[in-house]
């Protein structure tokens, strides 16, 4: 797999019947290497050891209903009183960062109201916060680490 714009991390692989897995310490289990796994894989480690998000807080693709379609999202991470704080949307590093890629992530966030959202195709990273009265969100440089 290529290298992406997140530190360096250890993972756990296994290969079974010609098809490489991945170890996902959220959902305990090893997953098929897919593209979009890497990064959603290295997104995980860069949410818990750089800005020390607990794994308790963290959610990897969950289904949620949308205009009675269902859909999934990467990556959520909760607030502690249940409340979600993060979604992310992870995209394989080939797929170019666009309008319709945050659109896609503003559908979803109609649904589950996060104060931050964040897109990546694990080259380039982007964060926004919510602003509801306005309807829009307004980009950051970065997202704040976790606080107990």
């Amino acid at each position: 797999m290529e290298l992406l714009n997140f530190p360096k991390y250890t993972f756990r692989f296994k290969n079974r019947e010609n098809k490489i897995y991945i170890f996902d310490a959220i959902r305990k289990k090893f997953v098929v290497l897919t593209p979009e796994e890497w990064v959603r894989q290295h997104t995980v480690q860069f949410l818990i050891q750089e800005k020390n998000y607990p794994i308790s807080l963290i959610n990897v693709e969950k289904e949620l209903i949308f205009n009675d379609l269902k859909k999934r999202y990467d990556i959520v991470i909760f607030n502690s009183d249940g409340s979600i704080f993060l979604v992310v949307e992870c995209k394989r590093s080939k797929i170019k960062i666009n309008q319709q890629t945050f659109d896609q992530i503003a559908r979803y966030n109609m649904i589950l109201n996060a104060e931050y959202l964040m897109v990546t195709n694990g080259l380039n990273h982007y964060y926004c916060t919510m602003d509801y009265e306005a309807q829009q969100y307004q980009f950051l440089r970065d997202i704040p680490d976790y606080k107990s």
